[in-house]
């Protein structure tokens, strides 16, 4: 069962991440969703799909008022990212959905109008939350050729998407990572095969190192805090990607 659990609180302006299902079905990706709260309204990072809307649904509805989301967020177009739209909005016709340009006519294919989507072009923008400005930081073939991250300059978290995902064996399911090189094996495989561009990595690695980040907070797999997430960096910056098929 996915639980709702508050990493950051600072008066009204609070995160949660939305953990992993142990009870999940085996064919299923494992996913992390995040809440960022500002008051009296709310965004949901990567609400996930469709085949999970309900447990996401349930573990919000327990500690928050689902009707205070107004807006999505959609690092990339992948199902496991977007594809519970269509349920999202039969809850609530009016979200808008905050996406690259280059997925504005590929992800309505999941739901919703013109007017549900916000495109953001590639060089990012910034998403008012109430009095709260989150920023859409560039992260293309990472692994998406229209991908990006979320980072809250407030609260120091920046939500990675894919970057940083690790798919963690059964019984490894803490929220952070608690031993950094037992961790990062599980992280190696997917970066290898999953991120297409040496290029982008190192524009990336370069771009959120000049960020203030306290936790760095991946779709997949634990959340980096503390010195945690420069050794994330660095590793990743020194990882050959777009080479993970085997010889």
């Amino acid at each position: 069962m996915k639980k709702l659990e508050f990493i950051y609180e600072n008066g009204p302006h609070k995160w949660a991440a939305i953990s992993r299902d142990p009870e999940k079905p085996n064919y299923l990706i494992d996913t992390n969703e995040y809440l960022v709260i500002n008051g009296n309204e709310a965004i949901l990072t990567d609400p996930g799909g469709m085949e999970i809307f309900s447990a996401v649904f349930s573990a919000i509805s327990a500690e928050f008022d689902p009707y205070r989301i107004s807006r999505l967020f959609a690092s990339h177009q992948d199902p496991d990212i977007i594809s519970a739209l269509a349920l999202w909005l039969d809850f609530n016709p009016d979200l808008k959905c905050y996406l690259s340009w280059l997925w504005a006519t590929f992800v309505p294919h999941f739901g919703g109008k013109e007017d549900t989507f916000i495109p953001i072009p590639d060089e990012g923008m910034s998403i008012p939350l109430g009095n709260l400005t989150l920023e859409a930081v560039p992260a293309h073939y990472l692994h998406s050729s229209g991908n990006f991250n979320l980072y809250d300059a407030k609260a120091k978290i920046l939500f990675s998407g894919d970057v940083g995902a690790a798919m963690l064996p059964p019984g490894e399911d803490s929220l952070f990572v608690e031993n950094f090189d037992r961790h990062i094996r599980h992280a190696q495989g997917f970066h290898r095969r999953w991120m297409g561009s040496n290029s982008a990595k190192l524009n990336w690695c370069e771009r959120v190192s000049r960020l203030d980040i306290d936790m760095l907070c991946p779709q997949h797999g634990a959340i980096y805090r503390g010195e945690d997430v420069k050794r994330f960096i660095d590793w990743f910056s020194e990882l050959e990607v777009g080479s993970g098929i085997k010889d």
